[in-house]
């Protein structure tokens, strides 16, 4: 046999016992087995170079080191999911998407929520091209050598049951089982090194590792569940694209199932929770998916969590510990929260020093004070609570803790908005403020300024050189090149940096404001909404907000709040009177549907609800998934419900499949 066929032979059965080993779990040999096929593949490939290739399972581990790691843009985000915290929360969550999709009874996909790092994969043409992690959800770190030491993970696909589409983005979870941890802290130990505190900081760590060699060494396994961008292959449903996924040759959780309804959500929750405990690998909840795509389309978005999902988190661990101290902090927004001082104590994975007591009403209620033994709890990453005060074991002498009715900052009188369980400092001009807002605008995501660090800062505000954010742009070189830290050529950059930082983009400009609940993602939104007019945004009104895809009540009313402030809006405009400029946003005025709303309801026969948006969307219309008097026109399938019948009471235009595709023929 030539050593071209052998080397193919030889790779083949080594793919497929991968695939047999983490796919099927039905393994046909042993490890040492493998390890000398294995060997006798990297000798026959040593002998003859041309013939390898990059998919080849010899070429997991050998990439040099890199310096740092790039970023990677994702084609389609990667959202993080909003929470269940108990059945009643499983059940509301039903109704919305019931009542969303005008339907009595909805199937979700469940499986279990792994405590371990995102990913994705990316595959052209059947091949692994490269990887990354998840990052902020919308640009992720290129860790693609270090997950190519992964051999759950194939270099190449499987065809033999099913063709691959051109590109295939897959999502999943990297994780270390729970026997793996223990021996690879064993091993921690043996080499002197410290032990890892638990195994997601453990597979976290292992794939950030520069050196791809080091990572080939930690045992990370791999559960593949969700789909980003697929080009050259349609699935209808999720269970269908999970059968593709172990066809193609990944794992896939065999613990996922469907379900339907409520009951079915509840009922796979508590059996998974029961179960916990003897599964091989940490999870710390469970995930539940509506199935059908068109229905996912239908629901949307919210800025960082789809509608359609949700994960159910189990009750929280629990550990005792004795507060030795309560702090209160000051946030960039003015609010006063106190937290407990701890003393340390190991819960659900990490050691815990400080849990958050929320506002004084939360105080009195629990009636904690300092001294007092009490229970505290954490789920997930979620930031520690107190459940409890065990009274029995109170020291005598303890007073009721109170929260000073002004700023431990600034000695401002402190306030509690009408509706809020919050004190917030009054002072606008409050240092800690200050500092946390100018930090804020003057970060990387926002207005970029190069040179403007914490310390600066600090100095800045306490200098009272800056008593607002618009101050920035009045700062002179001679002034700056007097404080520490700062000589004649720093300040000279730290001028430029600041006068460069002018020209910026609208969404840059309303991130760096610092509007409660607007991250980076929403102001893109909201500057694609507002086309870029700053005034138009800042006469909006609340149903304006929700009417728009990605945004609910919670957004709207803090925008509404930040612009109904004189002292902001005066703040904007000196910023803008000060040289801020804010890039023209490109508007083809002349299509069609150009500023048109849209929605879709009922079951659509002609075209699924992505093939509808992506149509408006080419054609400058916009889709909504709730009907309001700014909708323009409902398009209605069999089944239509709610949302055609709102659409009568306020008088909006409904038209039938075949019409609205006789509108966009038409265009």
């Amino acid at each position: 046999m030539s050593p071209e066929k052998q080397i193919a032979k030889l790779r083949d059965i080594l793919q497929d016992h991968n695939y047999r080993y983490y796919v099927l779990d039905d393994p046909t040999i042993s490890d040492g087995e493998y390890d000398s096929l294995l060997l006798e593949l990297e000798s026959l490939e040593k002998g003859n170079p041309s013939l390898v290739t990059s998919d080849s399972p010899t070429q997991r581990v050998g990439a040099t080191p890199v310096p740092e790691f790039r970023t990677i843009k994702h084609r389609i985000p990667m959202l993080s999911l909003a929470n269940a915290m108990n059945k009643e929360e499983l059940v509301a969550f039903d109704e919305r998407v019931q009542k969303g999709l005008d339907t009595d009874s909805v199937t979700y996909i469940a499986e279990p929520k792994l405590d371990g790092l995102g990913v994705e994969l990316v595959y052209e043409n059947g091949s692994f091209v490269y990887g990354a992690t998840r990052g902020d959800g919308f640009t992720g770190e290129d860790i693609t050598h270090n997950l190519k030491t992964i051999r759950a993970i194939p270099l190449a696909l499987r065809t033999e049951d099913l063709s691959v589409p051109a590109i295939l983005e897959i999502r999943g979870e990297v994780f270390i089982r729970k026997d793996d941890f223990k021996s690879l802290n064993q091993k921690q130990e043996s080499d002197g090194k410290p032990a890892f505190a638990n195994p997601r900081n453990a597979a976290a760590g292992s794939l950030r590792q520069l050196d791809p060699t080091l990572t080939a060494e930690r045992p990370l396994s791999i559960y593949c569940y969700e789909a980003g961008m697929i080009d050259g292959q349609n699935f209808s449903d999720h269970a269908s694209f999970l059968k593709a996924v172990k066809k193609w040759g990944l794992p896939v959780n065999p613990f996922i199932q469907t379900v339907i309804g409520s009951e079915g959500l509840t009922q796979y929750h508590q059996d998974l929770e029961e179960k916990r405990n003897n599964l091989p690998y940490e999870i710390d909840g469970t995930v539940f998916k509506v199935n059908n795509y068109d229905e996912r389309e239908d629901l949307g978005t919210r800025s960082r969590s789809p509608r359609w999902a949700i994960a159910g988190k189990f009750k929280a661990q629990q550990a005792t510990t004795v507060i030795h101290d309560i702090h209160v902090q000051v946030g960039r927004t003015g609010a006063l929260t106190p937290v407990a001082k701890l003393d340390p104590v190991y819960v659900a994975g990490v050691t815990v020093t400080n849990a958050t007591l929320h506002n004084q009403d939360e105080i009195d209620r629990k009636d904690i004070r300092i001294g007092d033994t009490v229970l505290i709890e954490r789920a997930g990453d979620v930031i520690p609570k107190v459940v409890k005060v065990i009274i029995e074991k109170r020291p005598k002498g303890t007073n009721p803790f109170i929260i000073a009715n002004q700023c431990p900052v600034c000695d401002h009188e402190a306030f509690r908005p009408e509706g809020e369980a919050i004190l917030r400092c009054g002072n606008i001009s409050c240092p800690r403020q200050i500092k946390g807002r100018i930090q804020h605008f003057a970060s990387k995501l926002a207005l970029d300024i190069d040179g403007l660090g914490e310390k600066i800062v600090d100095q800045l505000v306490e200098e009272g050189l800056i008593q607002s954010i618009d101050d920035l742009f009045t700062l002179k070189q001679k002034l700056l090149a007097k404080l520490d830290r700062l000589g004649e050529k720093s300040a000279e950059n730290l001028v430029e940096a600041i006068s460069n930082s002018k020209d910026t983009t609208f969404a840059r400009f309303i991130y760096a404001l610092g509007i409660r609940n607007v991250g980076e993602h929403i102001a893109k939104v909201l500057e694609k909404q507002y086309a870029g007019n700053l005034i138009e945004f800042q006469n909006t009104d609340a149903e304006e907000l929700e009417d728009i895809d990605e945004i609910g009540p919670i957004v709207a009313e803090t925008v509404i709040q930040f612009w109904s402030d004189d002292s902001n809006k005066k703040m904007v405009q000196n910023c803008l009177d000060y040289g801020v400029r804010l890039a023209t946003v490109e508007v083809n005025e002349n299509q069609p549907f150009a500023g048109q709303i849209f929605v879709f309801t009922g079951s659509l026969e002609k075209f699924t609800r992505k093939e509808a948006k992506d149509t408006l969307v080419n054609l400058g219309g916009k889709a909504s998934s709730s009907v309001s008097k700014k909708t323009d026109f409902v398009i209605a399938g069999p089944g239509a419900g709610s949302k055609l019948k709102k659409a009568g009471e306020l008088g909006v235009d409904v038209l039938t499949e075949e019409e609205f595709l006789d509108m966009v023929k038409n265009a």
